[in-house]
């Protein structure tokens, strides 16, 4: 039992998307409404542990990894592009047999959210997104369609002699993990870290999502594409920001006058993992928002 999330831990399973095998991990109580919860980039599932442990009694409670990271498999030879990942989810929920869903995504897993709930909106009942509307409009630049194929390519090309960095214990990886988010507790820090890295053959510890993931494909910004899927979402949505990340404000930007139902929650002395930096405030938003609909 762990303090982070008490009670028994969640079980794992499978499912298949465009053949890979992705992983996804259930929380128990089957037959209660269904939250699925999606981490963001260079994550996993079992961040949300402690998320999980509060709602686990009223909802049927699931966390998939995402294709590329976690216990997911690595999407060999695939751009780690937004309309795959929403095919994944859309596989998720179909191998779940579900029709009506609550979700709650973190920084890219809320963006899927927003994309998935856009393109099927009769399938959500309730959407929070943690800073998942994508980066802020002035680090948007719209490069010619040479430069950014250029660039991809040679960021694909780089991946492929990167060597991942290593660590010669678990103790070391939990540092690097705090170093990145000070806001983590210590002993947060190595739950994230258990989950999140991988024991290799010399003994050394890594990351367990792919290096690829970090090349984002080279697609334009389709500004008026993602704020059409945003102005047809149906069902109210939590947007959340933490008051000290680098995410911008959504209303203040424009960007949340996209969704036709939103509540606005910035939440203090809170970065980008606004979960993990103010949980309790977090959950005491996010509780009565979901539950408005039961």
């Amino acid at each position: 039992m762990s303090a982070i999330a008490p009670g028994p831990g969640p079980t794992s399973h499978t499912f298949i998307s465009q053949r890979l095998r992705l992983q996804y991990v259930d929380y128990g109580n089957p037959g209660a409404p269904m939250v699925v919860l999606v981490h963001g980039g260079r994550d996993h599932a079992r961040n949300w542990d402690a998320v999980a442990a509060k709602l686990r009694d009223r909802y049927h409670v699931i966390a998939p990894d995402l294709r590329g990271h976690g216990d997911s498999a690595w999407g060999i030879g695939a751009q780690y592009s937004m309309p795959e990942y929403v095919l994944d989810l859309t596989q998720l929920l179909g191998h779940l047999g579900e029709k009506r869903v609550r979700l709650v995504g973190h920084s890219l897993g809320g963006a899927i959210c927003l994309h998935y709930t856009g393109v099927y909106p009769e399938s959500v009942v309730r959407l929070c997104a943690v800073e998942g509307m994508g980066p802020p409009p002035e680090m948007i630049k719209d490069r010619p369609v040479e430069q950014r194929w250029r660039e991809w390519i040679e960021s694909a090309q780089s991946l492929a002699t990167r060597k991942p960095r290593e660590y010669s214990s678990l103790d070391e990886a939990a540092a690097r993990m705090h170093e990145a988010n000070p806001h983590l507790s210590e002993e947060l820090a190595r739950h994230l870290t258990v989950h999140g890295a991988m024991r290799l053959e010399n003994g050394n510890y890594a990351w367990k999502f792919d290096n690829y993931v970090r090349n984002w494909p080279p697609n334009r910004y389709d500004r008026e594409s993602i704020e059409r899927l945003w102005s047809l979402i149906d069902c109210p949505v939590l947007l959340v920001r933490g008051s000290e990340s680098w995410a911008s404000d959504p209303e203040k930007d424009g960007r949340a006058q996209h969704i036709r139902s939103y509540e606005y929650v910035e939440i203090s002395d809170a970065g980008h993992w606004v979960h993990h930096d103010q949980f309790d405030e977090f959950i005491s938003h996010l509780l009565p928002f979901l539950e408005e609909s039961d």
